[in-house]
């Protein structure tokens, strides 16, 4: 039994950054990028829109630290946009959707911001990809979902890691504590996370009644 759970547990660990790191694109036309990813990160999305035929980009995120915030960049949102045109995307082709300050569930609330931004102009899609960071993109993937619902079909595009091998990410402390804090927040998601139901106040900023943090 001993033998069989060590196997078990090495199989997992093996195989825990690939199943939380994610590529099935939706065939969209739409890429979201999550603009708080590194820049390097970036690279890999210019490289994914090229590749993808995609027509356009919205980037997301919330607000950047004062030292950041000049030349009009004053959201994650809008130095991710500012950096895929320096890398070659098309201007006209990219819009920032910068999310409000918050506390708590800056992910599902970018999502929500996204969603809106496309309603109010008359351009929800029936898919997207959304281009997120390694190890982080199947609990955004999951946000995504949920606040999108069940019309839009939403793939996702994972980048690959600079910073630590992913597929022996336990030799590194970065790649440690980056596959396990994010396998907790993915499972956390899964089993605690529901959202209330869209267009509400509570959507965006949790209802103090429940039992989320």
């Amino acid at each position: 039994m001993v033998l069989v759970v060590a196997l078990a547990a090495l199989v997992a660990a093996r195989n825990i950054h690939a199943f939380l790191a994610p590529t099935e694109p939706a065939g969209a036309r739409l890429l979201v990028v999550e603009g708080w990813i590194p820049d390097e990160e970036i690279d890999q999305a210019v490289d994914r829109f090229r590749a993808g035929g995609y027509e356009r980009v919205v980037t997301t995120g919330g607000p950047v630290a004062r030292s950041f915030a000049r030349d009009g960049v004053t959201s994650f949102a809008d130095l991710s946009k500012h950096l895929l045109e320096e890398h070659g995307v098309p201007k006209d082709s990219i819009v920032a959707v910068s999310a409000p300050q918050s506390a708590q569930d800056r992910t599902f609330l970018s999502a929500v911001v996204v969603r809106e931004f496309l309603r109010a102009h008359g351009a929800i899609p029936e898919s997207l990809d959304l281009f997120s960071s390694g190890a982080h993109s199947r609990r955004s993937w999951r946000l995504f979902r949920l606040a999108f619902g069940p019309s839009v079909r939403v793939g996702i595009l994972a980048a690959s890691p600079r910073s630590y091998d992913p597929d022996a990410w336990w030799r590194t402390s970065l790649g440690a504590k980056t596959v396990l804090t994010e396998t907790i927040g993915w499972l956390w998601t899964e089993i605690f996370f529901h959202p209330s139901p869209p267009g509400s106040d509570a959507e965006r900023w949790g209802n103090p009644a429940s039992s989320r943090p």
